[in-house]
């Protein structure tokens, strides 16, 4: 009788470990489904990867139109890669403006306190854009077509490619304008 307990007993706990693994995994599973949205992505794609892709694909042909525009006119590849060093990306606008609207909020803190809240605002935005690569400005920015420092760096490399700057990438002189761009393209493509 006591050996029938003690084995309906080990059978009812290893039943409720079961129970609670299964339990366990469904909770583990759900928990990461809901915070994964939240988790810190690569730093290099995290604005692309939380931007819309129609904005993406607009970027995209955006590049592919410039890069076709120098493919025709390569003496003023110089020119262009000299912008491209003095463009600012999307991080770095964010933070010029969240220094900005925090220094005007302290400024005029000081008349209406109510302005306290615009250096707040700045800085929530700042922690939400490191930790989840998103805040509402970026939405904004990238409408009007400010990119990463990987999307600079691959029009970058792309006209370098075009200019000859890498033996590995032969775009001889025969070849139509698009067909060089579409390789200094591809070759930008493997190398950002």
């Amino acid at each position: 009788m006591m050996a029938d307990t003690i084995s309906a007993t080990k059978d009812t706990v290893a039943d409720i470990g079961e129970e609670v693994k299964d339990k366990a995994e469904d909770i583990g599973t759900k928990v990461k489904s809901e915070v994964e949205p939240y988790v810190a992505r690569r730093t290099e794609t995290r604005v692309q990867e939380t931007t819309p892709e129609e904005i993406n694909r607009q970027i995209r042909r955006d590049l592919k139109a410039r890069v076709l525009y120098f493919a025709q006119r390569p003496e003023e590849i110089d020119r262009r890669l000299d912008e491209l060093e003095r463009e600012w990306d999307i991080e770095r606008l964010l933070e010029a403006n969240a220094g900005i609207f925090s220094l005007m909020g302290l400024t005029f803190g000081v008349i209406r306190s109510r302005w306290y809240l615009l250096p707040a605002a700045a800085a929530a935005f700042l922690v939400q854009y490191a930790a989840q690569g998103w805040c509402p400005p970026v939405s904004l920015l990238r409408r009007i077509g400010i990119r990463t420092t990987r999307e600079i760096n691959h029009e970058r490399y792309a006209l370098k490619a075009l200019r000859g700057d890498f033996d590995s990438v032969r775009l001889g002189a025969e070849l139509e304008a698009e067909e060089r761009a579409r390789r200094a393209i591809d070759a930008a493509d493997a190398n950002t």
